[in-house]
């Protein structure tokens, strides 16, 4: 039998990995999605539930995808008292429902926070990532090694796309940790391993990223929203965040320096718009001219502008300050791993391998547009992964460009960059989050 995921997956090594029509990929596409839901229907409670109850035998077309995906709180399901009181057993139990393999095997016994569980799950052989649990409760998603791989050969062939980089041979600049069970982290060991060159790797943050003191964290900050949190409380972790802050300026001022020594050659810099714009103070103070960067340098800015006041035309800075560099882009998430790069014209392109599904408000009906601009909610199904289910539905809300091809010449469908959050709006409610949920916290005793 012809494995159409793998023929999908393989095409992003091509030139012309983005050529592709919808028209020619669509049949491969159903037949690769029928293949990994026979894969993996058995292996996974929380799937062969949704199929179960939906009647969902054969993927004969895009309709029959959506009450198999799952909602983007899918990952988070597991009840908070099995974090708190340290069953880590439960939780294994609990992952199983979620994920291909069966945890019970793994022993949990000496664990007493997230990061020893996730690395406990490591040494069987389980890649575990955590969001960053901006809610008060962090996301664990599962893959396998093997997952890991093709994720990294995906980046590689697409971070900087439609340029590529000769591997191994830039100053790579990367401000943030770069160890820890995080998707962000993960990116940024794969910048190190496809192209710094050695000893050319500068991580910001040498600590590792722990995933149990990002959840008390967020828990704390959602107990200050909510007005749990005593004043003494409050007075202890505004000093303690004061703290920290000053201590990432004084740090980020030093590798700013290291930074500009470089500029002058090819890099790569990665990070947030609030850096950026710290790393444009300091070489304001330095006397660095806007536009004195080499013009093959790579800036990859975006996010980190939650709760942090920016001037209005942040963007148009770091753009003035760097200058004619190149500024490429991509669109992904933690629970995605095939991320969509931007085109010249400002769109992102589906990778062959990525099912681009655009849903209702609700997440329960699939809009369809042959051709034309259509608003709704992203979902896709990630033919990539082996350890868990890539059916999703996300929390975003995106504009969708249907017509044959994009302005850059290349076909479409293109998401526009014009990406926001249903949240931003108001409470975000899918349709089937509250079933998922109630069926998992019954399977797992809860």
């Amino acid at each position: 039998m012809v494995d159409h995921r793998r023929e999908l997956l393989d095409l992003i090594v091509s030139p012309d990995a983005f050529g592709q029509s919808a028209e020619d990929l669509a049949p491969l596409q159903l037949a690769a999605a029928q293949q990994v839901f026979e894969q993996q229907h058995s292996a996974i409670p929380i799937l062969a539930r949704r199929a179960d109850e939906a009647g969902i035998t054969n993927i004969a077309s895009l309709h029959d995808l959506v009450p198999l995906l799952l909602a983007h709180t899918a990952y988070k399901s597991y009840p908070t008292a099995f974090v708190e009181k340290n069953r880590w057993d439960r939780m294994n139990h609990w992952l199983s429902t979620v994920s291909t393999p069966d945890f019970a095997d793994v022993d949990v016994s000496g664990v007493e926070n997230a990061d020893q569980w996730i690395a406990r799950l490591g040494d069987h052989g389980h890649l575990v990532l955590a969001t960053s649990g901006t809610s008060g409760k962090c996301s664990f998603l599962n893959a396998s090694r093997h997952d890991r791989a093709l994720k990294e050969r995906h980046f590689k062939h697409v971070l900087g796309w439609p340029e590529t980089i000769p591997a191994n041979d830039r100053e790579v600049f990367w401000l943030g940790p770069i160890e820890g069970p995080n998707s962000a982290i993960e990116a940024g060991i794969i910048s190190r391993d496809v192209w710094a060159r050695p000893g050319g790797f500068h991580a910001l943050i040498t600590e590792p990223l722990r995933i149990s003191d990002v959840s008390q964290m967020a828990a704390f900050t959602k107990r200050m929203a909510e007005g749990s949190a005593t004043p003494e409380e409050i007075a202890a972790f505004q000093n303690e965040a004061q703290a920290k802050g000053k201590a990432m300026r004084t740090a980020l001022a030093a590798y700013t320096d290291t930074l500009l020594a470089h500029r002058h050659e090819p890099i790569i810099l990665s990070g947030l718009w609030a850096q950026m714009l710290q790393i444009i103070e300091r070489a304001r103070e330095l006397g660095v001219p806007d536009g004195d960067f080499h013009p093959q340098t790579r800036v990859n800015a975006g996010g980190g502008i939650k709760g942090v006041t920016l001037p209005d035309d942040y963007k148009e800075q770091v753009a003035r300050f760097f200058g004619d560099v190149q500024r490429p882009g991509a669109y992904g998430m933690t629970e995605m791993a095939q991320m969509l790069p931007r085109c010249e014209a400002g769109h992102y392109h589906r990778a062959p391998g990525l099912i681009l599904l655009l849903l209702d408000e609700s997440g329960e009906r699939l809009i369809n547009a042959d051709d034309g601009l259509v608003e709704g909610r992203f979902a896709f199904l990630d033919l990539l992964y082996e350890g868990r289910w890539g059916g999703l539905i996300s929390g975003d809300k995106v504009m969708v460009d249907f017509a044959p091809n994009c302005a850059c010449g290349r076909p479409g469908p293109v998401i526009l960059d014009t990406i926001t959050r249903f949240a931003a709006s108001g409470d975000d409610h899918i349709g089937c989050a509250g079933t998922i949920d109630s069926y998992v916290r019954g399977v797992v005793g809860a």
